[in-house]
């Protein structure tokens, strides 16, 4: 049946921990360019960042350090002041020429105004989900479900002429910020609007930002207001007599660019801090993050930058040329990324630290899944059919000619049985994808993905849930009860438990192999889940818009952790040793360690150290107990101290000599005030600070 899938002597060591506003004594440097009079908006599209001007679209590739003008001439007239990324598509809106579309890193733009955008003044523009929608100057609020092909109208419940300026996404509220209205909310994407203006005692609302789940407008002349109920109830949070421009958000940070120059908030815009340093042009228009780089567009300095703001999760792509990554395998110590373009595999030996080509003999063709099974990697494409590598991606030869040409999404491993999803259907093969064997007879929809439970194999269908088989795929049985979503995106499984997941309805949960499914969503904000990964009793979600989420409880509750992670849009998820990966469309891979996220991490303690290590404090943000973890591989003596904001000491929680080892101290702050927090370790000459938040 052939179907297409839809789809590491003494050393004096000292360990200090400091409370320190590190942002408020930010110090910004300008960039050179881009030469316009005005920035009015900045994003950032995998490697590249993205300025829209008076004068058109710069873009630099160096984090400012040099701009170019792209697409010139074809945006006309030039003035750009919206962008909206999705995955290698870039939307510019423009002050009278509506919307634009580049596919190829602004070198060339297409309009897409055609089909309903009655107004080509564009604010805003705005994904949720696959949805875009724009924001004008006078006729409100357009929505675009084909990439700007064509547009309609939604603005039952605005005012009529509604100058919208901000948009904000938030699950399935979208809120629109208006010029002299408020704010306005829909939940049924854009078909209906409701004012929601309760306190917000300035209506003139010119940008719009979601910070954890508290919403904040800033506004014309009187600052930033809060909202912690979805806009039923708004207050000013102290940041008055400034008109608000834009904000951005990187990890616990919210930066708000004023008229008065950039301000900071470390818990989630209650209060505010100067963080101007260095600017010598205070009228703020854009901000945008880019890894650890902060940049800020201004009215008539260019661009500024400040490179003291961390993150948790950083960037892995040294090398790895195509950021499309739609899958990813670990074998041993390699880490293999399957991606969409020229190069299809890369290989990094380094925990993703840098990658090299490993495509010998795979041409022409997107990786789309991988399989490893002993010195054995398979790889599937979206349409070349399966090919193996026995020398860790070195090179590759085709198995299976009969399909050659085909679509192989997914892979499952039973011993010495291989399986894999082709056009849709699945096929068995057991001398290493020499030759295939259909195992789907019974299977009436095109199947998303497969598993091994025991001696049980499981297939999740677009469109009639999952089916069971006990005999290898002789026969199928559905073994939906309880599953209330029809299209199964991915599988994983811990122990007899089966996770599942799902596109538009979550996580599901069987622990009697498949008879009965439980739904186990509690705080999973996004349901569209593309990729669950298992680590010890902790299991990992990771979804279409929303990032990725954690679960400590078999799925009964829900985290997002999230911080850094600059697009949300995952394909793939991988475990290798203490650091989770993830495959991004159009991001590339990122990594996180494990210990930043969990707070329930395996101690190694009966593995020597190699080195000294100060890990990531967990959890962060605490509130009042945290732990720090460090190394000690050489007999050494260990001060570890807690100093206030005025160098006060505090506690000593460490001061004597340690022996080789591993060590966790639990710090209680219960005393303290909230505030940011920079802990120090101190070798020698060897320096490694990290950053910690306690928020009461």
């Amino acid at each position: 049946m052939k179907r297409i899938n839809i789809k590491n002597i003494y050393y004096y060591v000292t360990v200090s921990i400091v409370i320190f506003y590190s942002s408020v004594n930010a110090q910004w440097i300008e960039t050179n360019g881009p030469f316009s009079s005005e920035v009015h908006t900045l994003t950032v599209s995998g490697t590249n960042l993205f300025a829209g001007t008076n004068d058109g679209v710069f873009r630099s590739t160096n984090n400012g350090t040099n701009w170019n003008a792209v697409g010139k001439g074809s945006l006309f007239p030039p003035s750009v002041v919206s962008f909206a990324v999705y995955f290698t598509n870039l939307f510019a809106g423009t002050s009278d020429a509506g919307v634009f579309l580049s596919t190829n890193d602004g070198t060339s733009w297409t309009a897409v105004n055609k089909g309903g955008l009655a107004n080509t003044s564009v604010r805003a523009l705005a994904f949720s989900g696959r949805n875009l929608f724009a924001g004008t100057s006078g006729n409100g609020v357009f929505l675009s479900t084909n990439y700007g092909t064509c547009w309609t109208r939604v603005n039952n419940g605005l005012p009529i002429n509604t100058y919208v300026r901000a948009l904000a996404v938030s699950g399935s509220n979208i809120f629109a910020g208006t010029s002299g209205d408020g704010v306005f909310l829909s939940t049924n994407n854009g078909t209906n609007w409701t004012k929601v203006n309760s306190g917000l005692t300035n209506t003139y609302v010119r940008t719009l930002v979601f910070s954890g789940t508290n919403l904040l407008a800033g506004t014309l002349d009187n600052g930033v207001f809060l909202s912690t109920n979805n806009g039923t109830s708004w207050t000013n949070t102290g940041l008055t007599n400034t008109t608000v421009n834009t904000f951005v958000v990187s990890g616990t940070d919210l930066f708000a660019g004023t008229s008065s120059g950039v301000f900071l908030s470390t818990n989630n815009g209650t209060s505010w801090i100067a963080a101007s340093n260095g600017l010598t042009s205070i009228t703020v228009i854009a901000l945008t993050v880019s890894g650890t780089n902060l940049f800020a567009g201004t009215s008539s300095g260019g661009v500024f930058l400040s490179t003291n703001n961390g993150t948790s999760w950083i960037a892995a792509d040294t090398g790895l040329a195509n950021t499309y990554v739609r899958s990813l395998a670990i074998s041993g110590t390699n880490l293999f990324a399957g991606t969409s373009g020229d190069i299809p595999v890369f290989l990094s030996t380094n925990n993703g630290t840098s990658w090299t080509s490993a495509s010998t003999g795979l041409t022409n063709t997107g990786v789309i899944s991988f399989a490893v099974s002993g010195t054995n990697l398979f790889a599937g494409t979206n349409a070349g059919g399966v090919f193996l590598s026995t020398n860790n991606g070195t090179s590759w030869t085709t198995t299976g000619t009969e399909f050659i040409n085909s679509y192989v999404s997914a892979f499952a491993v039973s011993g010495t049985n291989l399986f894999a999803v082709i056009n849709g259907g699945i096929s068995l093969s057991t001398n290493n994808g020499t030759n295939w064997t259909s195992v789907d007879a019974g299977i009436m929809n095109s199947v998303n993905a497969i598993v091994v439970l025991g001696a049980n194999l499981f297939a999740g269908t677009f469109g009639g849930g999952v089916f069971l088989s006990t005999n290898y795929g002789n026969s199928w049985t559905a073994a939906s009860t309880g599953f209330t979503s029809t299209t199964v995106s991915s599988f994983s499984v811990y122990g007899t438990k089966l996770f599942a997941g799902s596109y538009s309805d979550g996580v599901f949960l069987s622990t009697n192999y498949g008879i009965s499914w439980t739904k186990v969503n509690t705080g999973l904000t996004n349901t569209n889940v593309n990729a669950l990964a298992v680590s010890g009793t902790n299991l990992f979600a990771g979804t279409d818009g929303g990032g990725v989420f954690l679960s400590t409880n078999n799925g009964t509750s829900w985290t997002a952790v999230n911080t850094g992670l600059m697009i949300p849009f995952v394909s793939s998820l991988a475990i290798s040793g203490t650091d989770l990966f993830v495959g991004n469309f159009g991001g590339g891979v990122w990594r996180r360690s494990l210990s930043e996220m969990i707070t329930g991490v395996e101690d190694q303690s009966n593995e020597i150290p190699s080195q000294f290590i100060l890990e990531q404090n967990y959890p962060n943000p605490f509130n009042p107990s945290t732990t720090i973890k460090f190394q000690v591989p050489n007999a050494s003596f260990v001060n570890l101290k807690v100093y206030d904001v005025l160098g006060k000491e505090v506690a000593t929680l460490v001061n004597e000599e340690k022996p080789v080892g591993n060590y966790e101290i639990n710090w209680n702050a219960s005393n303290l005030s909230s505030g940011m927090y920079l802990y120090k370790l101190q070798v020698g000459n060897f320096v490694e600070t990290k950053k910690m938040i306690l928020m009461k």
